[in-house]
């Protein structure tokens, strides 16, 4: 952590532009300091950060474990009784490997115009702007109609069961009152000269399998006919070879028809009506090769993920073990297809065991905050467009959607094609213009919402 000293002189911001807006940079290099790798996580030491803010602006939060160094934090601005509005980002990053970087990727380096850094997308960025509007609006002494809660939880790249979904189970009442829900999972990209902004309304359901087979052990020098690697192999083979049923879900549709005007004239026509196309295998085919986050979106999927066999290469291994990230539209029935996979597995000596899933669920486009996203992107970025985003992975969004809360996906800023990259990957960055007037939008949008 970063000596409190430290933390207090981040608080003195810039004589020139909006304090709230100018400080950004400043306080995400520091967050990024703030190692939060999951795992292990350590989010206790992000609370702190953010903490010692809060404290420092006079604002009562409050903060629990869930676990040894598993943190999570809350601050509430009371408002006048319309349904509260949740700030909600997760404190834990991916892990990072310093070798492959240009840059110590815990240092908060800023460079050429860009600040690098672990998190610095995701997402401790969104969170440093969700944290600056939260204090504008604290400052600014308006009156609001309705809460707005800023919530900062732990373990999100794990499955958020220590973090948003745990405060659910465990601090039910933070939520209570709480209608709508701003998160990471959208944002803007660059198509040429064209800005369009993804409202993420819905993901794809995440279900992570683990198949075990069982065979007869024995010495390597002994091939038998048929073992527990076989077996796996032969699972994972069939599994790999099949190509799920695509079908078409309406917030899909709308988001392919969105960006059909910057495709290219093959898929153009095609994303103009999607229904039309996903029966052709030749065209399904293609969009995997040439744009396989959409063609994601069309159909359930499974990526081989984990192979496990024998700890020494001259023992043939009694157990095998092959896990699988699945990921479901939306609409689909988790246990019919955990049935099909039984199916195309087809061996009673492969067991197949649900590691993690979740219920599909989505938020409407009818709403006042929606609304208010489509009108404040085009004020920000003139010309610009927003639609509904799908989501092939997934974010804690769903855990409030459970409960009846309207969550969006929405990060107030543009990246260009190459910007998302580092996400997940080497060299993550933000652009320190990108970060500012990301603040400043969502200052402005979290104001206007909050005192509407």
């Amino acid at each position: 952590m970063r000596p409190l000293t430290v933390l207090v002189l981040l608080a003195f911001v810039s004589s020139a532009g909006d304090p709230f807006v100018d400080i950004a940079p400043q306080r995400l290099a520091a967050y990024i300091r703030a190692d939060t790798t999951n795992p292990p996580g350590n989010e206790t030491r992000g609370v702190e950060f953010l903490g010692a803010i809060l404290q420092q602006a006079g604002i009562a939060y409050d903060t629990a474990e869930s676990a040894p160094g598993r943190g999570n934090l809350w601050a509430r601005l009371r408002g006048n009784g319309k349904p509260g509005l949740v700030l909600l980002h997760h404190i834990d990053v991916v892990p990072a490997n310093a070798s492959y970087w240009s840059v110590d990727p815990y240092a908060g380096v800023t460079k050429d115009g860009y600040l690098y850094g672990r998190g610095a997308l995701d997402m401790k960025a969104l969170g440093v702007m969700q944290l600056q509007a939260f204090l504008a609006l604290h400052a600014s002494d308006s009156k609001l109609s309705r809460d707005v809660l800023y919530v900062a939880t732990a373990d999100e790249e794990a499955g958020g069961f220590l973090g948003a979904g745990w405060l659910l189970e465990n601090r039910p009442e933070i939520f209570e009152g709480v209608g709508y829900l701003l998160n990471e999972g959208g944002g803007g990209r660059q198509f040429g000269a064209d800005t369009v902004f993804f409202v993420e309304v819905t993901q794809k359901v995440p279900v992570w399998l683990r198949l075990t087979a069982r065979g007869r052990p024995g010495h390597g020098s002994v091939p038998l006919p048929q073992t527990a690697i076989t077996r796996i192999l032969r699972a994972g083979q069939r599994l790999a070879d099949t190509h799920f049923e695509p079908r078409v879900i309406a917030p899909v549709a709308n988001l392919l028809q969105g960006v059909a005007p910057f495709q290219r004239s093959e898929l153009k026509s095609a994303f103009e009506d999607i229904s039309a196309h996903v029966g052709d295998a030749a065209f399904m085919q293609t969009l995997q090769m040439t744009a396989p986050g959409y063609h994601a979106l069309l159909r359930n999927t499974c990526s081989l993920t984990t192979l496990q066999g024998s700890k020494k290469i001259n023992v043939v291994p009694p157990e095998a073990v092959l896990e699988l990230d699945c990921r479901l539209v939306p609409d689909q029935d988790v246990d019919e297809f955990i049935a099909e996979v039984t199916t195309i597995v087809n061996d009673g000596d492969v067991s197949i065991e649900r590691i993690m899933s979740f219920t599909p669920a989505s938020s409407s486009m009818d709403t006042s905050l929606y609304r208010l996203i489509k009108t404040k992107t085009s004020e920000w970025f003139p010309g610009s467009m927003a639609i509904p985003g799908v989501s092939t992975g997934f974010t804690d969004s769903h855990f409030f959607r459970d409960v009846g809360i309207q969550s969006y996906g929405f990060s107030p800023t543009v990246l260009a094609e190459n910007e998302g990259v580092g996400v997940h990957g080497n060299d993550e960055r933000v652009s320190v213009e990108t970060l500012t007037k990301g603040t400043a939008f969502m200052v402005d949008l979290v104001r206007s919402f909050a005192t509407d």
